[in-house]
């Protein structure tokens, strides 16, 4: 490991319960910043309520760290967009924001679209499919961009079970993420979950990035980030054990080539012969062939789309 890596993580890496609430809001009320929470959702009922009503009750209603708290509805075919609702969240569809650029498919284009429809100077993303949520995950990625002005972007980082087994759940992390990360880009390898869909990052730094629209943009958000505010800038909090639902092995190996589209486009800006993976699965007749595109568009920095120059005059 690096030296530099080596500092960092002993400067820059942190655990939630360092910074009490106490702290965090009085950092809040001295600096005026306000907070605005993102979920990502898509067919998620089964989790989101609880994890809209965990933020609301611990942050918003007995401590007011969060200042809005937005579910972007990816196009669910389930009731996400009506149990977020009730649970007390704004919901807003990927669809109603940007109307006049179509929208296309994948996590990366909601994230993106958000920060039209949300105002916090610091902006907390989080999943929308995590179990036995925990407001820390809120609270310690938000803590270290309250109180200390040098950080820019906070991932949260936590154990990842599989199937009850501690430490096995981020299989595309491990087998592609961290890889790439370390021979291509050193300086991000103390980073324990660099593809945790928690961080939180200044609306400064966040509108100055592009984004990834697919599976690729943490990987994507981390390269970028590290280039324009330096590794300093970044930083990660322990906040515990993360269960969520977890893909099958073909998803993850779209997932991880998607992934490494985007690192390759970091790399080289270049294009690949053949950008698609071709998986198998048993039919009637044998093993029948599926291929996917794995080319990765990306969506400009949005500090570049008219309509957000126009709010931020406004």
């Amino acid at each position: 490991m690096l030296e530099e890596v080596e500092r960092w993580l002993s400067t820059r890496s942190w655990s939630a319960n360092e910074r009490p609430l106490h702290q965090m809001l009085a950092a809040k009320q001295r600096t005026g910043q306000t907070v605005s929470v993102v979920l990502p959702a898509l067919n998620e009922e089964a989790t989101v309520g609880d994890i809209v009503a965990v933020i609301r009750h611990d942050l918003m209603r007995q401590v007011p760290l969060v200042d809005e708290l937005v579910v972007v509805d990816s196009g669910s075919t389930d009731r996400t967009s009506e149990v977020a609702a009730a649970a007390g969240a704004r919901v807003v569809h990927r669809d109603a924001i940007l109307p006049r650029l179509p929208a296309v498919p994948g996590k990366g284009e909601v994230l993106w679209r958000s920060l039209l429809v949300t105002r916090g100077d610091i902006v907390c993303f989080v999943d929308a499919d995590l179990r036995d949520f925990s407001s820390d995950f809120v609270s310690g990625i938000v803590g270290p961009l309250l109180t200390d002005p040098d950080v820019e972007l906070v991932k949260a980082m936590y154990d990842r079970p599989l199937s009850g087994a501690a430490g096995q759940g981020g299989r595309v992390t491990e087998l592609m993420a961290r890889p790439l990360l370390n021979m291509h880009w050193p300086q991000l390898a103390g980073f324990v979950q660099p593809l945790g869909g928690e961080y939180a990052a200044r609306r400064s730094l966040l509108e100055q990035l592009p984004f990834p629209v697919g599976y690729g943009v943490e990987l994507g958000m981390l390269v970028d980030a590290l280039h324009l505010a330096g590794l300093d800038a970044l930083a990660q909090v322990d906040v515990g054990v993360r269960k969520h639902r977890h893909q099958d092995g073909q998803a993850l190996g779209r997932m991880a080539a998607a992934i490494y589209r985007t690192a390759q486009l970091r790399l080289a800006r270049g294009h690949l012969i053949r950008p698609s993976l071709t998986q198998f699965e048993r039919g009637e007749d044998g093993f029948e062939p599926r291929t996917y595109s794995v080319d990765t568009e990306e969506r400009p920095p949005m500090v570049d789309i008219a309509e957000y120059q126009a709010r931020r005059a406004a």
